[in-house]
């Protein structure tokens, strides 16, 4: 069983951005201009240095004119249904300081399925002190359930303390994010939609 820091770099995100900036024809400048991200930064995500948070994916693949499924399907991918086990998304123990992308890890929990309205993932929420670099907002909405831990979701100036069996569905354009509080890290499903 892998972690969700393998699964990540096994998506090969930077890989299929450059591939899709390159078949759109785009500079990195362009890109840049179109998502409103920093070039610097667009180059490590391509070079696999960052791994992005979903927020800044989600810019990615605005500039890209792909919906963020795009980023989570592969060639072959053509199934009606994705069943996922419960001992396939179990996360395992990570090296304490380990790092984390944007505050949090990302699994899909629907690989396979091509074009989808909504994207659900497990996301683990990093343990620290909240700051306001930890807000993300993007176009579309988002549902969070929390499955494990207590995580505090920052939703504007609102702030909540969510436990197990606790959700949450809101306006992600809104500045919107989390931290775990606690012991343990946090973990929920979050589904994300965007108008694709």
């Amino acid at each position: 069983m892998t972690d969700i820091k393998t699964e990540l770099k096994d998506l090969r995100l930077g890989e299929k951005i450059r591939k899709l900036r390159q078949e759109r024809r785009f500079t990195l400048q362009e890109l840049s201009d179109l998502s409103g991200l920093s070039k610097p930064l667009l180059s490590q995500i391509e070079n696999d240095q960052v791994m992005p948070p979903l927020a800044t994916l989600l810019r990615i693949a605005k500039g890209l004119k792909v919906g963020i499924h795009y980023f989570f399907e592969e060639e072959g991918d053509r199934q009606k249904y994705v069943l996922i086990r419960g001992e396939q998304v179990v996360a395992t123990p990570r090296r304490p300081n380990s790092d984390v992308t944007g505050g949090y890890l990302y699994r899909t929990l629907a690989p396979g399925i091509r074009q989808k309205h909504m994207e659900p993932f497990l996301v683990e929420f990093e343990l620290t002190a909240w700051d306001d670099s930890h807000f993300y907002r993007h176009e579309g909405e988002e549902f969070l359930y929390i499955v494990e831990g207590e995580l505090e979701f920052h939703f504007g100036k609102e702030v909540m303390r969510l436990l197990p069996g606790d959700s949450v569905y809101y306006d992600s354009s809104e500045p919107h994010g989390y931290v775990s509080v606690g012991e343990t890290r946090a973990k929920a499903v979050a589904v994300l939609y965007t108008k694709g």
